[in-house]
C-alpha cells in the first residue's frame, strides 16, 4: 500500500471538490484541520465570524468522516492545541509520518508563503495546489492584465461572460447590454415586503461553538447572538433557494438602496457561504440565470447578481494576488488619521453610520452600498489610514477575507491604490445618502445644511477632501464638474466649508 498523505484543509476550503481532495485517497489519506486561534484572533474578529466558521468546520468534518474520510481535527479548546496552524501541522506530520502534504493554496498571501516554507520547515514535501473555485487562475488574469494601462473589471466582466456562457444570447450579451447597472439604482420604500434571508437554529455543534467563543473571544467586537447562520452546505443552499423564490426577483431594482430598519432588504447574504466552499459560486449563478429564463426575475437583476460574482469578486482576487504583497500598504492620499472609536460601538449622532455599524454589530453583515458609500466614504472624507480601514472591514464582516476585502477597501472604497481598481474616488456629500435612503429624515443632522451645528458633517467633508487633495485628483477626467463647482464658489464659501471641516475633524475621536 502507498504512503499515506496529509490533507491540510483551511477554514475557507470547505467543499467536497476542492482540488486537495480530489487530489488524495479517503481509503489512505488523513484529512487534518484545526482551529487557530493565532490565526482567529489576528485582528478582533467579529463573534458571529468566528462561530460560523468554527461550526462549519466541524459540520465539513463530520461530512467527511461520513464519506470515508479518516479526519484529525484539532478543536480550540483542546489541551495540546499551541493555537498555531505552523504548529499543529508539525505536531500532525509527527503523529502520521506522511509521504507528503497535500493543500490547496490559502486565500491569504502571506499564509501562502508560511506554507510554502512548510517543507524545508518539516523534512516533507508540499504539495500547494491551484485552488479551482475559482474562475480565473493567477496565471490567466496575469495575462488579462499584461500591457493594459488600466484594469477595468467592466472589460474582464465581459470576458468572464463569454467563457461561461452566462446571460450570452450566442456571442452576443442577453438584451443587448454587458451591464444594467443604470436600472439597479432607485431608493427603496418602507411600504414595500422586504423579505428576510434564512435564519437556521443552532444545532448542538453549533451551540457548542456558540460556547466556545464566548469562553475566549469575550472581547471581540459583534454579538454572538442571535446566531442564525446556515453551518453546513445543505442550509446554505436552503438560504439560496430562500433567495431565489424571495429577493431576486427585486434585486436588480434596489441594490443600491438603503432603509431604516431593514438590513437586507434585497440582497442575497449568500457570499459568506461561497467564500468558505458551502456554496459554489459558478452554480449559484446558473440558479440565477435559470430563474431569468424561466420568466421569474427580470433581466437587471439576474445580470447584476452574476456581475458581482464572476465579474467583481474573481477580479478582485485576480487584482489581490497581482499585486501582493504591496497592495496592502498603499495609501495613495497619505491618510494618517485613526479610525474613530465609533466605528467599533455604533455610537454616533450621524444616523446612516449609526445604521451601518449597528446592524454590522448586530449580524456581521453590511450590503456593498453601506460599505462603500457610508462607512468607506466617511473615513475616507476624514482621511483614516487605509489600513486601519481594511483591517476593521477584516474583522466585522462574516464575508471578508484578504483576497477580497483588501481590494474592495484599499482600492474601491479607500482610493489608497490611486486608481488602480477604480476610475474615481467614490466621495460623496450627504445629499447621495438622502437621495439613496431615508436615514437623513430621522438624523439629528441636516443634509440640506453645509454649515453651522446641523450641517451634516459628509457635506463639508467632502468639499475639504477635494480640495487637499487637488494635486492629486484635478486631473481626474470624472471629478472635471467638481472642481469646476469648486472653482466657481467665493473664496469666503471656500473657506467656510474648510473652517467647517476643521472644527468636526478636531471634536472627532
Amino acid at each position: 500500500m502507498a504512503s499515506k498523505n496529509i490533507i491540510v484543509l483551511l477554514g475557507d476550503q470547505l467543499s467536497p471538490n476542492i482540488s486537495s481532495l480530489q487530489a488524495g485517497d479517503s481509503a489512505r489519506d488523513v484529512v487534518f484541520m484545526v482551529e487557530s486561534k493565532a490565526a482567529a484572533s489576528r485582528v478582533p474578529y467579529h463573534k458571529k465570524k468566528l462561530a460560523f466558521l468554527f461550526s462549519a468546520m466541524r459540520h465539513f468534518a463530520e461530512a467527511l468522516k461520513t464519506a470515508g474520510w479518516q479526519v484529525d481535527y484539532v478543536t480550540l479548546d483542546a489541551s495540546s492545541n499551541t493555537g498555531s496552524l505552523t504548529q499543529e501541522v508539525s505536531r500532525a506530520v509527527a503523529r502520521h509520518q506522511p509521504a507528503k502534504i497535500l493543500v490547496t493554496e490559502p486565500s491569504h498571501w502571506a499564509a501562502r508563503q508560511s506554507i510554502v516554507a512548510w517543507g524545508k520547515r518539516f523534512h516533507c514535501a508540499v504539495d500547494v495546489l491551484e485552488d479551482d473555485r475559482f474562475l480565473c487562475s493567477h496565471t490567466a488574469f496575469g495575462a488579462w492584465a499584461e500591457g493594459r494601462k488600466q484594469l477595468r473589471m467592466e472589460y474582464f466582466y465581459r470576458e468572464m461572460r463569454k467563457k461561461t456562457g452566462l446571460l450570452m444570447s450566442g456571442a452576443a450579451p442577453e438584451g443587448g447590454k454587458w451591464n444594467f447597472d443604470t436600472e439597479n439604482r432607485k431608493p427603496a420604500k418602507g411600504d414595500l415586503f422586504i423579505p428576510q434571508p434564512k435564519h437556521i437554529a443552532p444545532d448542538k455543534i453549533t451551540e457548542g461553538v456558540l460556547a466556545l467563543v464566548e469562553k475566549h473571544f469575550e472581547n471581540h467586537f459583534g454579538d454572538l447572538t442571535p446566531f442564525w447562520f446556515a453551518v453546513t452546505a445543505d442550509q446554505a443552499e436552503a438560504a439560496q433557494e430562500t433567495f431565489l423564490s424571495d429577493a431576486l426577483p427585486r434585486f436588480g431594482d434596489f441594490q443600491d438602496a438603503m432603509l431604516t430598519g431593514q438590513k437586507f432588504l434585497y440582497h442575497s447574504v449568500l457570499s459568506q457561504y461561497m467564500n468558505v466552499g458551502l456554496l459554489d459560486p459558478l452554480a449559484v449563478c446558473r440558479r440565477v440565470e435559470n430563474e431569468y429564463r424561466a420568466g421569474r426575475v427580470p433581466l437587471n437583476a439576474a445580470e447584476g447578481f452574476i456581475r458581482q460574482i464572476i465579474g467583481w469578486r474573481e477580479y478582485v482576487r485576480g487584482l489581490y494576488w497581482l499585486k501582493m504583497p504591496d497592495y496592502g500598504q498603499a495609501n495613495y492620499f497619505a491618510a494618517t488619521r485613526p479610525l474613530p472609536a465609533f466605528y467599533w460601538t455604533g455610537d454616533t449622532d450621524m444616523a446612516c453610520l449609526a445604521a451601518a455599524i449597528g446592524q454590522t454589530k448586530e449580524d456581521a453583515y453590511a450590503h456593498h452600498i453601506q460599505r462603500l458609500m457610508v462607512t468607506g466614504n466617511f473615513a475616507m472624507l476624514l482621511g483614516v489610514d487605509p489600513r486601519e480601514v481594511h483591517e476593521w472591514y477584516l474583522a466585522v464582516y462574516a464575508d471578508a477575507y484578504d483576497w477580497v476585502e483588501m481590494p474592495n477597501t484599499i482600492g474601491m472604497s479607500q482610493f489608497a491604490d490611486g486608481g488602480l481598481l477604480g476610475s474615481k474616488p467614490y466621495a460623496a456629500s450627504g445629499n447621495y445618502i438622502n437621495k439613496m435612503s431615508d436615514y437623513c429624515a430621522s438624523c439629528r443632522y441636516k443634509f440640506k445644511e453645509k454649515t453651522g451645528p446641523d450641517a451634516c458633517p459628509f457635506n463639508a467633508l467632502y468639499w475639504d477632501f477635494v480640495a487637499r487633495n487637488e494635486s492629486k485628483l484635478r486631473g481626474n477626467p470624472r471629478l472635471g464638474q467638481t472642481y469646476r463647482t469648486w472653482d466657481r464658489m467665493t473664496s469666503e464659501k471656500q473657506t467656510a466649508y474648510l473652517k467647517q471641516a476643521r472644527r468636526f475633524l478636531e471634536q472627532i475621536v
